[in-house]
Parts: structure tokens; C-alpha cells; sequence
């Protein structure tokens, strides 16, 4: 999903552009740009409610409650093996799906990530979620219906459940709750695909027109799947900021899914676009937009797609895998060895790119 700030995105904008995020902010929600960023950092003292299976699953599905905003935040937790829990203290990376999605999304990647070491939490954003899109239209074809669930407002939700996602975390860290008392509170990873890939981009510290965004510590390391340019203002000035390591992820056929223009050379101008500083990128021939779901079978049959890319997505799917979690395991934990495997990855073929910027 590319992310824009029209008039297409929100029913009530009749400002001019550039003001769009502003008025948002300050104007509906009667909250000034300091509000928004103290509501963005503040602990709420959350919940779980009664459908979370048993502490001792290896994926457990829970409804974590945000009571500050009455909001529940679907997650889908994937922990490791008890090897990787008794040596402690773990790595944990959030994953947000992309628009219509749920906390089934990016199954693939933490799978991986899982077998890797890693606790990964999958964060369901309700108002751009399946049942969201459900809600206005039945095809995902109908992409100006599509574009009504990803409007300012509920990009500022999907930032929100980051926030309290993280809160959360670190809550059950210092309560000393069962395995949560093994993780690593801090030093966290953000990934997302598409309109998941805009709530990466958002709490790494991009800049919108009207609103300065925000920079979350407590996160250090981030993945774009399908990211892309702002579609207003230049996009060194809004990433300026995102000092931190970054890796886009993109295809040579990762094109526009809801009528707002992306293309796949936008989504590659992302890198481009980044100031220095552990910056990397992978564009895989012939992969599209939904091979970087992080999902198999009818999930990603959403949208046309080529016969070539289905052909390739199980090799896709696998180089993926393998260098996000090498990513993780440098940019996290510092590890040496993945970061010299990620000098000259395995596994790309002809026509692949892979792209570092130290």
C-alpha cells in the first residue's frame, strides 16, 4: 500500500495538501502536535482478555487491551525453542500487516524469524484490518474503497498500537511474567509490508507535511516490505531522521495495489531516499507486491499476478527469510557473522539486486 495524503485518503479534507496531517491532528481530534506525541509515549496500563491460549504454546494468539483507548490490539506471539529462551535475554521484532490484513500476516517471515531465536509479536490494526475492508467493500479490486480504510487517522492508530505494543512488553518484562521476563524490553525490531511498511517508516522517524512524526527509542532496527515516496514533499526531508539500520524489500513487479500511483521505481527511490548509515535494500526479479506478505496459498491471490512470480515465490520466500534474519541478528544482537553473510548474500540470482550503505 502506498500511503498518500489526498483527498481520496479521508472524506472530510478540504485543506490544501500540505496542511492535510495537521488539521487531522489538531482539527477532529482536538489534540495539538504535542498531545499526539505524549499519547504516542505514554504507558497505558493494558490487558488480556479471556481468549489467550495457554503460556506454554509455542504461537499463541491473545487480544492485548489498550484501556487508554479502549482498543483491542489482536497479536499473534511466535516464540522460540527453549533453547534459544533459556539462553535470554531474546530479541523481539513486531510485525504489521498491510491494508485487509491480520495478525496472520507475514506468517512466513516469522516462522523464520522464530527458528531464528527471535520472540516475533504480529500486531492486528483494527479500522485497516480484514474486517475493516469487509466493511466497505468485498473485492479488493475496488481499490477506491480500499483507500477509505487507510486515511491519516488510522495510520495515527496503527502508530498508536505500536506504541502500546511496546508499553505492553515492556510492562510484562518488569512484572517478571512467565516468559516475557526472558526478552529484551529495549533494542526491539519494526517491520511491516505495505501499509504496514508506512507504520515502519512512521515510527522510525518519517516526517509528514504539517507534522514532525515521531522517533520511538525503544526501537532499533527496522524492514520495509514494499515501501515508497512520499506522495507529497521530498523524500530525503522526510526521511532525514531515520538514522537507524533500514532494509527495503521490493520487486521488479511491486506496482500500485490501490490506485495511488506506486510504482515499483518509488518504492525503490525508498533507499535512494535514506541518509546514511546501515541503510540496505534487496529488489527481487519478478517478485510483486504480494510475495512480500509474508504468506502462501488464497492470501496472496488477492490481485492478479503473473505466472512467473507464483513460480518463484517458494525461492523468493526463502532468500527473504534467510536475509531478514541475518539482518536481525546484526542489527540487534550484533552479530558478527551474519553481518559478513550479509556482505555478499547466498541465494540471489540473475537479475536480483542487493544494495548496502554503511
Amino acid at each position: 500500500m502506498f500511503f498518500r495524503w489526498d483527498y481520496a485518503a479521508n472524506a472530510d479534507l478540504s485543506s490544501p495538501p500540505h496542511s492535510i496531517f495537521h488539521r487531522f491532528i489538531i482539527g477532529p481530534m482536538n489534540l495539538t502536535r504535542r498531545t499526539c506525541i505524549s499519547a504516542l509515549a505514554c504507558s497505558a496500563l493494558p490487558g488480556v482478555d479471556a481468549r489467550a491460549q495457554t503460556a506454554g504454546a509455542s504461537v499463541v494468539d491473545e487480544v492485548w487491551i489498550d484501556t487508554a483507548r479502549q482498543r483491542e490490539v489482536p497479536v499473534k506471539v511466535r516464540w522460540p525453542d527453549a533453547a534459544a529462551t533459556s539462553a535470554g535475554p531474546l530479541s523481539v521484532v513486531l510485525f504489521s500487516h498491510g491494508l485487509g490484513g491480520t495478525r496472520e500476516g507475514g506468517a512466513v517471515w516469522g516462522e523464520a524469524w522464530a527458528a531464528a531465536g527471535f520472540v516475533v509479536v504480529h500486531l492486528q490494526h483494527a479500522g485497516s484490518d480484514l474486517a475493516a475492508v469487509r466493511a466497505v467493500t468485498n473485492s479488493f479490486a475496488d481499490q477506491r474503497a480500499l483507500r477509505s480504510a487507510a486515511g491519516p487517522m488510522q495510520l495515527l492508530a496503527r502508530l498508536r498500537d505500536v506504541s502500546f505494543a511496546l508499553d505492553e512488553i515492556g510492562r510484562r518484562h518488569a512484572a517478571n511474567q512467565e516468559r516475557w521476563r526472558s526478552v529484551r524490553p529495549v533494542q526491539l525490531g519494526l517491520c511491516g509490508h505495505s501499509f504496514g511498511a508506512h507504520t515502519t517508516l512512521g515510527m522510525a522517524g518519517q516526517r509528514y507535511p504539517g507534522f514532525e512524526g515521531i522517533k520511538e527509542p525503544r526501537l532499533a532496527s527496522f524492514i520495509a516490505f514494499s515501501p515508497s515516496l512520499p506522495a507529497v514533499g521530498d523524500g530525503r526531508q522526510a526521511f532525514e531522521r531515520m538514522t537507524r539500520p533500514m532494509l527495503c524489500i521490493t520487486g521488479t513487479r511491486d506496482s500500485d495495489v490501490v490506485g495511488v500511483g506506486a510504482t515499483p521505481e518509488r518504492r525503490r527511490a525508498v533507499f535512494d531516499a535514506l541518509p546514511s548509515g546501515n541503510k540496505a535494500q534487496l529488489i527481487l526479479l519478478d517478485a510483486d507486491h504480494m510475495t512480500f506478505a509474508g504468506q502462501t496459498g488464497r492470501a496472496v491471490e488477492i490481485v492478479p499476478r503473473a505466472q512467473v512470480t507464483r513460480d518463484l515465490q517458494p525461492a523468493h520466500h526463502a532468500l527473504v527469510a534467510s536475509i531478514t534474519s541475518d539482518w536481525w541478528r546484526a542489527t540487534l544482537q550484533g552479530d558478527e557473522s551474519a553481518r559478513h553473510r550479509l556482505a555478499v548474500p547466498q541465494g540471489l540470482h540473475a537479475g536480483d539486486l542487493w544494495q548496502q550503505r554503511p
